[in-house]
């Protein structure tokens, strides 16, 4: 039986397409739920806080909804820390990873190319998009098991803390590389 909802919700649009806007919108509205009573991951607030120190511009590319991530962002006083944001396209979820949409939409937003932008992810999906974006990929393995599979898909390097990225980020000063 699946229970990631992303998955099912990428079955409903091939079982049944006609109901794929109203189980997004639902979806959407449990992740904003979510976002009220969830633990951000360890390092993460870090990473994104060290990127506006050392002048780097910051887009949150995600399969879940923007309005999910824009309420995440508002209620931890981090939104002007992020210069876009790009969840899944509302009632298409082809738009999501693996698929590149997201990472070249943010991309063409920030008028950045691949070769200035890194992205951070802790699935094999993220490393699958940014492969085929022509982006870099940090794996970001917060359960067992995923360091060996982010490594395997490709990842450029899998780290198991987030406060690793932004000590690193820190140290390397205003590169001004992008960091999604």
């Amino acid at each position: 039986m699946e229970t990631d909802p992303l998955a099912l919700l990428r079955r409903a649009s091939e079982e049944s397409p006609g109901l794929v806007t109203k189980i997004d919108d639902a979806l959407a509205s449990l992740e904003t739920e979510a976002v009220r009573v969830g633990r951000p991951n360890l390092g993460g607030e870090s990473v994104l806080r060290a990127c506006g120190k050392s002048g780097r511009s910051v887009s949150v590319v995600s399969n879940n909804s923007g309005t999910a991530i824009e309420e995440y962002l508002s209620l931890r006083g981090l939104s002007g820390y992020v210069s876009g944001i790009f969840g899944r396209v509302p009632g298409d979820p082809s738009s999501m990873k693996p698929s590149p949409r997201l990472l070249q939409d943010a991309m063409a937003a920030a008028g950045r190319k691949p070769g200035e932008c890194i992205f951070i992810g802790d699935a094999v999906r993220d490393v699958e998009a940014g492969e085929a974006a022509t982006v870099g990929t940090i794996g970001y393995a917060n359960k067992p098991g995923k360091y060996l599979r982010l490594a395997t898909a490709g990842a450029v390097v899998v780290v198991e803390s987030m406060q690793l990225i932004a000590d690193a980020l820190m140290i390397s000063g205003g590169d001004n590389e992008q960091v999604r």
